[in-house]
């Protein structure tokens, strides 16, 4: 029996501070893990050995700063994980390994809006026909991370806004999607997954406090602060597209007027463009046209990039942000839009807090939010669960509360 302070109890901290280190990064050289854990180097080596043994971890020759070296990245029977996204419009899932490796991945349309049912159909489809080109038995996966184009209600697991999914009123999606899987489901908004993916991997790497802008059909901001993300006690933090812009401006679908999601969203923004463009014009194109010199798609795109710089420089001047990450259809039109949120926030913004903002396009496009989940998942499942499993056995018995959601600045990747 493990008692605490014991020397039992201490090696199985040491084993899950080795684990953890491991699993958030993808794969670390023994120096890295006795860096990032604190553990003697003596210690850490021990440790690898016990794990290699047991099957939790692979260790393969490498080199780092010129010298060989070995790098330790969790088993590839240690499990799986998936990662499901939810758009306005289109439906994309993830499958990845413990050693942050993308195994599968597939996007797809869909109008999510019209029918919750239909919705988790398709991805409960789409996740099962996934995971069996992998060759990877169903057993394998450890938890779910689920992505919704809405703010999730912190105490009720359901979506805090019926105006933006009405055909999901009163739906829990973690619970729905865990029903259909059978494996343990964490749920978030996607903008919140979105600053989680580029945080972990993308243009927010190594970065402390960040603001993930998302551009679509509404617009959101996922909050990093502190290296972690923050959600409110509600669960309503960073809905940035409702800060007022005009009073007396377009009618939201919040309420209110003039909201700067009535300036930026594409719901808004298109019917302006569609006269002269075409009714099926979408922001995709918009872009695109722009790029290639349209003017009025250049004209509507710099009116779109100024007021979300009027927003950026109110995040600024409340939370001090160093970074700001553009994602969405409006970040692939790069300095076409950056110049002006930059200009807005210089004008807007406090003279120090502007000095000290960058403001870059996503790193990782379209695939910002499933990563996101992917590493949702991989930040809430327990390590014990790892050390009790040994590549032989059955999937793990399931991750931890998902209470503890939490974003880790690391140094993996996902390829």
């Amino acid at each position: 029996m493990e008692t605490p302070g014991s020397q039992t109890s201490l090696h199985r901290a040491n084993l899950e501070r080795v684990v953890r280190a491991v699993r958030m990064a993808g794969s670390l050289t023994q120096a890295e893990i006795a860096r990032a854990t604190g553990l003697s180097a003596a210690t850490v080596s021990n440790i690898v050995r016990e794990l290699k043994e047991g099957g939790t971890v692979e260790v393969t020759p490498t080199s780092a700063g010129g010298r060989r070296a070995r790098s330790v990245s969790l088993s590839g029977d240690a499990g799986i994980v998936i990662g499901v996204d939810f758009g306005h419009t289109h439906l994309r899932v993830a499958v990845g390994n413990l050693a942050h490796q993308v195994l599968a991945e597939e996007a797809e349309p869909l109008d999510v809006d019209a029918s919750a049912a239909d919705g988790f159909d398709r991805a409960e489809q789409l996740v099962k026909r996934l995971i069996a080109t992998t060759g990877i038995g169903q057993d394998k996966v450890v938890g779910v991370g689920l992505g919704v184009p809405g703010p999730i209600d912190v105490s009720s697991g359901t979506l805090g806004s019926t105006s933006i999914l009405p055909g999901w009123s009163g739906i829990n999606p973690g619970q729905e999607l865990s029903a259909r899987l059978g494996v343990p489901v964490y749920v978030d908004n996607d903008a919140n997954l979105g600053a989680l993916g580029e945080l972990v991997w993308g243009g927010g790497r190594g970065v402390r406090d960040l603001a993930y802008i998302k551009v679509a059909s509404g617009v959101g901001a996922g909050l990093v602060i502190d290296g972690q993300i923050y959600r409110g006690p509600g669960g309503t933090a960073g809905e940035i597209g409702h800060i007022t812009l005009d009073e007396s401006g377009p009618v939201c679908r919040c309420g209110n007027r003039g909201c700067l999601e009535t300036f930026a969203a594409a719901r808004y923004v298109l019917p302006l463009l569609q006269p002269s463009h075409g009714p099926d014009l979408t922001m995709e194109r918009v872009v695109q046209l722009a790029r290639e010199g349209d003017p009025g798609c250049r004209r509507v795109i710099a009116d779109v990039g100024r007021h979300v710089g009027s927003g950026v420089a109110n995040l600024c001047n409340l939370l001090n942000p160093s970074r700001v990450v553009l994602g969405g259809d409006l970040a692939e039109a790069g300095e076409l839009v950056l110049v002006p949120i930059r200009e807005s926030v210089s004008r807007y913004a406090i003279p120090s807090a502007a000095r000290q903002l960058s403001v870059a396009p996503g790193a990782l496009g379209g695939r910002a939010e499933v990563l996101g989940a992917l590493a949702l998942v991989l930040s809430e499942m327990g390590d014990s669960t790892l050390l009790d499993t040994s590549a032989s056995a059955g999937r793990p018995s399931g991750p931890r509360s998902a209470s503890r959601a939490a974003a880790e600045a690391t140094t993996g990747a996902f390829i």
